[in-house]
């Protein structure tokens, strides 16, 4: 529910704008404040649960996103709406680290590999229903439903973990430690970390709609996130020293495993999130569909992933992760070059839909065997840290790659139809004769331009526009699926720089 919820709301803009009596931009706070908040606890969430304890903490925070549903499910106004989001947004972002903290507690480092494939089905799956899910319920409802239908599962979700979760050992001996000694809260490092994060989310979410650094207000943002993240780290490091602990645990990153990891969870987040923005974009405004047939072209996707999983699950006791992750790359790198070489605006359902399909099987083989290999030579004590910092990747890449998306469509557009329509001029022969022909084709039926030779002829020209103006979205669309599949490509070789998981020895592997 929470991984669906930084989706579920896109398509029900429209509808929440003119039920509030809001404009169409004024309503865009409605993800951005949720985003916002979702990347400010992220990294803070293993901090905060060594004072309370994670399953405590847990509990809090699908309270907070139960009620805060319910809340914007109810609000009256605009700012009451974007003030529960902000708070669901707060809520939701301490859930997905202690989810998987909780995984990687509970089983063995062979066993994880099936335990984080179930759990990989919510957190691949939701973002590709999202808009589908979204779209279906304002459709045949009403907007506040998409709100509505967290509260049922956050009150299943207290009563299950009341009754089968239980903090581990060292969990428990963290919160004795921190009442023994006091409540030594990094007060410096949660502004900065909330400054840095809040900043980027903000200006990730609205830099292409401002005009990225055309904005003064952009521009400020992204001074206030650099210096932030820069003060973040000396303050993290200088707090080190003096042996506190800071909101962010960076000395995970001295380990080789972690850092690759975090990178491709990153990349992974960064491909998800773009494709699943650019297919439905691509199938609605260059194809003609309608939402719901764009949501049932990446539909199948979505259940692709949710075959494969336990397959990878199986896989991911037997095999070498690095070898998985390799081949889930490449994969994805290939599908991306079918997409490239085969997208069109003559494409088909089938076509697109295939397409997809190949995309998503390559996914399945990532989620896993990146998370599998976070966790590798990573003291049992820091797995929330772990947690926290692997979410982080996921979504800041998630919001870099929509980000990258949009601005790209833009401005590769513009670029395509310049060079285009150099040869669009009243001094081309071509041009001219094709004008005439459609003219003399538009007076003969019974549409627009059928009246007389000047409506045709304007008639004409604008139907020419319309084709150029499809034809430089396509060439956008298809520069954008070119970078992608160079940059998941790359990806491939750095998965090797990881040495061997632990676990992954001679006994094991016969076992």
């Amino acid at each position: 529910m929470e991984v669906l919820d930084t989706s579920i709301a896109n398509v029900a803009l429209p509808h929440i704008a003119g039920g509030l009596g809001a404009s169409q931009d004024e309503a865009t706070w409605v993800i951005t404040s949720y985003l916002v908040a979702n990347a400010i606890i992220l990294p803070a969430s293993a901090y905060l649960t060594t004072f309370i304890g994670r399953k405590k903490f847990y509990m809090i925070c699908v309270v907070i996103f139960g009620i805060s549903s319910a809340m914007c499910g109810l609000a009256p106004t605009l700012p009451i709406l974007i003030l529960f989001r902000l708070i669901q947004g707060a809520g939701g972002g301490g859930l997905g680290p202690s989810e998987q903290a909780i995984l990687a507690d509970t089983f063995e480092p062979k066993q994880r590999g099936q335990a984080f494939a179930l759990y990989g089905l919510a957190v691949v799956a939701a973002p590709a229903i999202g808009p589908t899910l979204g779209g279906w319920i304002t459709d045949n409802y009403d907007w506040r439903w998409i709100f509505f239908i967290n509260v049922p599962v956050a009150m299943l979700s207290i009563f299950l973990t009341s009754r089968m979760v239980e903090d581990p050992p060292h969990i428990t001996k963290e919160v004795e430690e921190s009442k023994r000694n006091g409540l030594n809260l990094d007060y410096i490092g949660f502004a900065l970390l909330a400054l840095g994060f809040g900043s980027l989310e903000f200006v990730l979410d609205k830099g292409q709609e401002d005009d990225w650094f055309g904005s003064h207000m952009i521009t400020l943002f992204t001074i206030v996130c650099a210096v932030s993240l820069v003060g973040l780290v000396v303050w993290s490091v200088w707090r080190l020293k003096k042996g506190d602990r800071p909101i962010l645990n960076l000395t995970l990153f001295k380990l080789r495993s972690f850092a690759v990891a975090f990178t491709l969870l990153f990349v992974l987040g960064f491909s998800l999130y773009a494709s699943t923005v650019l297919i439905p974009q691509y199938v609605q405004t260059l194809l003609g569909y309608t939402a719901e047939l764009a949501g049932l072209v990446i539909s199948p996707g979505g259940f692709t992933i949710m075959l494969m999983m336990p397959v990878v699950g199986i896989l991911i006791t037997r095999l070498d992760p690095r070898v998985m992750i390799s081949f889930g790359f490449a994969l994805l790198a290939i599908s991306l070059w079918l997409m490239y070489s085969r997208m069109s605006l003559g494409s088909s359902f089938a076509d697109v839909m295939w397409l997809r399909v190949i995309q998503a099987a390559s996914l399945a083989f990532l989620f896993i065997p990146i998370n599998t290999i976070a966790y590798n030579n990573v003291p049992r004590a820091q797995n929330n840290d772990v947690s926290g910092l692997s979410n982080l990747a996921r979504n800041v890449g998630g919001s870099v790659g929509t980000a990258f998306v949009a601005t790209m469509l833009s401005r590769r557009s513009q670029a395509h139809q310049g060079y285009m329509i150099r040869n669009l001029t009243p001094g081309s022969d071509v041009f001219n004769s094709r004008i005439e022909s459609f003219a003399t084709y538009l007076q003969g039926s019974r549409g627009p331009g059928s009246g007389n030779h000047a409506d045709a002829v304007a008639a004409a020209q604008g139907n020419i526009y319309n084709m150029l103006h499809a034809q430089t979205s396509m060439l956008a669309y298809l520069d954008i699926i070119a970078v992608l599949a160079v940059f998941t490509a790359i990806m491939v070789p750095l998965v090797w720089i990881v040495p061997k998981p632990a676990h992954m020895d001679s006994e094991t592997m016969a076992h």
